[in-house]
């Protein structure tokens, strides 16, 4: 029996940000690593903040796991003495190697497994230590993090939602879009890897929230009924990867993107366009095939069909230049 979770916080509080809204829907649909890119007080925490109000409710294996977890970390409370709800995890970027993903003399898990089954939020993502982020990358690649230290080697499940925020630039006021020269962009990507970025599917652009939705009194949609698409969604992908190792469309291997996301002339005369005109790598082909499988999904279409690729398309930001 699922168990319903009782969230704080929901997306019905979000005014506006509807591109950001509809990525993020997209990204927990097919469990998708998502960038959000934008001056300081656009919403960009407040919307990560509330992703995990529209994540399927955990099923009992993975409460079981997450309180195994958070019991070997001495992080659970007594009074509740199960984990219920999917976790939200965000470590301040000063957070050292081993705090994110786990070690120590005895190894106890690090940040990217107390976000297992959940969401791990990095703000300010160019201001965490390069290395820090460099060992983020077994646990993206293969849904767990091995810990070795002498005559011990520990293995901690870590299979979360990488979720990302950061200014267009360093010194970033917010003032106005056009306040950061292309020099000062360049020298505050540069931080970036570029394996790192490589995993992540979606990067959008968070812009300030427009007066006139400040101001509106229209009710905006709840976190319930985003989610059961989101399930819906998901479903549809269980169905499809039944008695293999994979659980979303963000997991597919080359095998299932040419067995699952076949294209039509029109999608392929896009794609090809986007690849010519933007330079985009290969890798980016198949995260842009995987995003617009997820596209499908949450519309019910057997066929990923050229308007579900044009959109996958305005969901790579920094394969676009835009920034």
């Amino acid at each position: 029996e699922d168990f319903e979770p009782d969230y704080s916080v929901d997306f019905s509080e979000v005014k506006g940000q509807y591109y950001g809204k509809r990525a993020i829907e997209v990204a927990v649909a097919g469990g998708h690593n998502l960038l959000m890119v934008g001056p300081p007080g656009t919403g960009k925490t407040m919307l990560a903040r509330r992703i995990p109000t529209i994540l399927p409710p955990l099923t009992f294996e993975e409460m079981t796991e997450l309180t195994k977890i958070y019991s070997s970390a001495g992080l659970i409370d007594p009074k509740e003495g199960v984990i219920k709800e999917r976790p939200f995890r965000s470590p301040h970027h000063t957070a050292t190697q081993i705090a994110l993903v786990g070690g120590g003399h005895i190894p106890k898990p690090g940040e990217v497994s107390l976000a297992h089954n959940g969401v791990l939020f990095l703000d300010e993502l160019p201001l965490f230590e390069r290395s820090t982020l460099e060992a983020l990358r077994q646990p993206l690649e293969d849904g767990k993090i091995t810990i070795s230290r002498a005559g011990i080697s520990v293995t901690f499940p870590a299979r979360f939602i990488l979720v990302a925020a950061m200014n267009p630039c360093e010194d970033s006021t917010g003032i106005m879009d056009g306040d950061c020269s292309p020099s000062q962009k360049m020298r505050y990507y540069s931080k970036l890897t570029l394996p790192l970025l490589d995993r992540i599917d979606i990067h959008i652009e968070i812009p300030k929230v427009k007066f006139k939705d400040m101001v509106s009194d229209k009710d905006e949609e709840p976190s319930s009924t985003i989610r059961e698409r989101v399930c819906r969604a998901r479903e549809i992908q269980w169905r499809r990867f039944k008695g293999k190792k994979i659980f979303c469309n963000a997991q597919m291997g080359t095998r299932e993107l040419r067995k699952f996301c076949p294209l039509d002339s029109k999608s392929l005369e896009l794609l090809e366009m986007a690849m010519q005109r933007y330079g985009m790598s290969a890798r980016a082909f198949d995260r842009i095939l995987k995003v617009s499988r997820t596209i499908a999904d949450l519309e019910g279409k057997e066929n990923i069909e050229a308007y579900h690729v044009s959109e996958a398309i305005q969901y790579r930001i920094l394969d676009r230049g835009r920034l």
